[in-house]
């Protein structure tokens, strides 16, 4: 028997590689393909800002324009999604419902109740993965039923399980013409909303648009370039280049725009092509097993986004200090190099990863002594590609509290931004106050004296804040906490420690001989 199916739509907002879509296609006389706009649900569970709501409504509204391609549409219905679910699961007789298998809690919460509303109601629940490039339980069975902590293990068992499944052929008009399409009144009557319609600013300076189109344009651009796929060497592209020296697909991947699986392949076949390539952890395939192994090592630790019931996280106790905490955000630390990069996330909804590594480091074990949740807070609100195992792993490691343990390596805010862009190009777009200072000063503007300052149209301490803490000290004081920390809950430390060092870090030397702050002009350091 044929079904009349609801094909709901979460993250995986595309047509290729998209296997549940295809099933239901191939199961189904009629199919609805909706998305439910469920904003409290949104707004709770991943925190979202205007950037990526912009991004989201783009992503949608792109879906809609391929499936009317192909013969169909997508029905973007707002409210309460079991709600919604149980409205027009009776209104369209629907035997039915399909869903992209998720990882993350509130996900998995969300298909549990779909189950038992179809218990209830007398459908049936289809749910496939395609957002990773393994069911992350085959994994967790292979490695006897818990999560491997270390990439090392990720990558051996891994191994034992062999390549990821190839993705599923592309959806054709014929696959739309076997099922009833959705009457185009409901396409009217359920359009993709417009920012305004949702009270969102469309005003956005963000160079990623987007949906499925621009993904894979992105997509090709990147592997046109062959022997750039194939030298790519993650810790060795550029943290302040005004152009993404990335693939910039992160947004895309996070969304669903993307298929990692696709990504993954095209990848296997140019380097089966080539005479010699980079290798994981650094190669672009390498940063794909990265994704997946915080995907695996999420799914299955409980209170994996916080740090009290983590149990690979080490328990510190961070500062508390919102005033500091609104500096950082707001870029007014008086790191030029620091606030620079939080102006770009703020403007663009994306960092380089190294700029990434310096902020968090920042706010963290280097200077501020503030929790890793506080910032990944502001992660998932700004970022564009912020997603929820991702963004927490990431914080942990960078906080040396999991994963991680390299932690005498302490990111300079002045130096490490000069070495790769001495002249400060970046700096001088993201903070135009500062533009007019001359080279040697764009890091340390308070290093200019006052006539210098008053040249460059800026007086520090007036138009721009003079920094909040001293870096020498402040990073001394908190290397010396963090290593008590360590020594006091060794057993933790163990629990993520791999037996060769990270090879992703670039090692930044704790060298402060170009630190010039005055200790009468900082804040001072907490104690």
């Amino acid at each position: 028997m044929l079904h009349r199916t609801i094909h709901l739509f979460r993250k995986e907002l595309r047509l290729h590689d998209n296997p549940v879509l295809l099933a239901a296609l191939e199961s189904s006389e009629a199919l609805y393909p909706v998305y439910i706009l469920d904003r409290a649900f949104l707004t709770s569970s991943m925190h979202i800002g205007a950037l990526r709501w912009n991004f989201l409504l783009q992503s949608l509204e792109d879906l809609h324009k391929n499936l009317g391609q192909l013969g169909s549409c997508l029905l973007v219905i707002q409210g309460e999604y079991e709600l919604v679910l149980r409205d027009h699961i009776r209104k369209w007789n629907i035997t039915q419902v399909t869903l992209d298998a998720e990882m993350e809690p509130f996900y998995k919460e969300m298909e549990a109740n779909i189950q038992r509303l179809g218990a209830e109601l007398g459908f049936e629940v289809l749910s496939l993965v395609s957002h990773s490039l393994y069911n992350t339980q085959r994994i967790l069975d292979v490695n006897g039923g818990s999560p491997p902590l270390t990439y090392k293990r990720f990558l051996h068992i891994l191994s034992l399980l062999g390549d990821p499944e190839v993705p599923v052929r592309n959806l054709t008009a014929e696959d739309f013409q076997r099922c009833r399409a959705p009457d185009p009144g409901l396409a009217e009557c359920y359009r993709v909303p417009l920012p305004v319609d949702l009270k969102i600013s469309p005003e956005s300076l963000s160079p990623w648009r987007g949906g499925e189109t621009e993904g894979l344009q992105r997509l090709e651009q990147h592997l046109t370039d062959q022997g750039w796929v194939t030298s790519f060497t993650k810790p060795r592209t550029i943290p302040n280049s005004l152009l993404p020296s990335t693939t910039g697909l992160s947004p895309y991947f996070s969304m669903g725009c993307l298929s990692v699986r696709t990504f993954f392949y095209r990848l296997s076949n140019i380097y089966a092509q080539a005479k010699h390539h980079s290798l994981p952890p650094v190669s672009l395939q390498g940063q794909l097993l990265w994704r997946e192994f915080f995907y695996t090592v999420a799914s299955a630790t409980p209170n994996f986004t916080q740090m009290a019931g983590n149990p690979i996280c080490l328990q510190i106790c961070w500062y508390k200090d919102a005033e500091r905490l609104h500096k950082w955000k707001t870029a007014q630390t008086g790191f030029p190099w620091i606030d620079a990069i939080m102006t770009q996330l703020r403007q663009e909804g994306w960092i380089h990863h190294l700029a990434r590594h310096a902020v968090a480091c920042f706010l963290t074990r280097g200077d501020l002594w503030i929790s890793w949740e506080e910032g990944m807070k502001v992660f998932e609100e700004l970022l564009l590609d912020a997603d929820y195992s991702i963004n927490a792993g990431n914080w942990m490691w960078l906080s040396a509290s999991a994963f991680f343990h390299q932690y005498t390596r302490i990111f300079c805010p002045v130096r490490f931004g000069k070495r790769t862009d001495p002249q400060g190009d970046y700096i001088r777009k993201y903070l135009p106050i500062l533009k007019n200072f001359p080279s040697k000063y764009i890091y340390e503007p308070w290093t200019a004296s006052e006539e210098e300052q008053k040249q460059a149209g800026c007086i520090i301490g007036q138009d721009y804040p003079f920094p909040m803490v001293n870096h020498k000290e402040a990073s001394e004081h908190n290397l010396q906490l963090m290593k008590q920390v360590r020594e006091e809950q060794h057993k933790t430390v163990q629990l993520t420690r791999d037996d060769a060092d990270d090879p992703m870090e670039i090692k930044v030397k704790r060298d402060h001989s170009e630190e010039n702050i005055s200790k009468g002009k900082v804040a001072r350091t907490a104690e």
